[in-house]
């Protein structure tokens, strides 16, 4: 019995465009209702949102039960952090601040088991062999492994083009804020010298065999970076979203 097949890798090698949404509430419960709302994929944030190895293996298990497709962001691309993500069942790793060709191969090595990686061979003790329901997992689970690179610096897309012809990045995703703050417009990306490299970016990866993926909260980000050709898009923030509709509210209300 092979991996289990990933069906999210499956649709962006297909050219499918899936539309996300992040998931940073840190809670099971948030994951499971995110998870009826009817989203493709939904990143959840170790990065920036308070999780741990087992919020992030709770939220998994969460969105098991939908059609959703649970993306790990992982804090940094540490070898020992992917290899204990991809054992707790994630399939697919989003890394952030990556910015040469070189980082993006060893993130790559990181994800295979030998003789094409280092990943350690425990699959024995994992959820993501079914804790040894699925024998063959070590033999077939490379392959079911999806890898997207964060490029959010200047030095990332210098070396954009270094980067999209590495073999086993899977997707490449623009991190608007962080370029932004780079460039010298901390908070504000949609100022036109950096909308202008977002979106020259975006069209040099959408021309490759890679996948385009960002993170849009506006209309117009998000139309503007579907026409640039983003193909994995998240267009939304939980944490943000659930604060303006309470904030809203309130507002509506206290003063009736």
């Amino acid at each position: 019995m092979p991996a289990l097949p990933n069906t999210f890798k499956a649709r962006l090698s297909a050219g499918d465009r899936m539309i996300g949404c992040w998931l940073g509430l840190a809670d099971l419960y948030a994951a499971e209702i995110m998870g009826t709302a009817g989203f493709d994929w939904v990143v959840v944030d170790g990065e920036h949102a308070p999780n741990d190895i087992r919020s992030i293996r709770d939220q998994l298990i969460a969105l098991e039960a939908s059609s959703s497709h649970g993306v790990v962001r992982l804090p940094v691309g540490e070898t020992w952090m992917i290899k204990q993500a991809l054992d707790i069942g994630a399939q697919t790793l989003l890394i952030p601040m990556v910015e040469s060709a070189e980082q993006a191969a060893e993130l790559v090595r990181a994800c295979r088991y030998p003789p094409d990686g280092v990943r350690g061979a425990g699959a024995s003790l994992s959820r993501a062999s079914r804790f040894s329901a699925i024998p063959d997992y070590v033999a077939t689970a490379n392959a079911e492994i999806c890898l997207l690179v964060q490029v959010e610096s200047r030095a990332g897309i210098a070396a954009l083009d270094d980067i999209l012809a590495v073999d086993g990045v899977d997707g490449v995703f623009i991190g608007p804020a962080d370029l932004a703050a780079d460039m010298g417009y901390r908070g504000d990306s949609s100022v036109p010298q950096v909308q202008e490299v977002i979106l020259a970016a975006l069209q040099r990866i959408a021309a490759s065999p890679k996948a385009a993926g960002i993170l849009s909260t506006t209309d117009a980000s998000t139309e503007a970076y579907r026409q640039a050709g983003a193909q994995f898009h998240a267009v939304g923030i939980d944490v943000v979203l659930l604060a303006r509709v309470l904030r809203e509210t309130a507002a509506k209300w206290k003063d009736n």
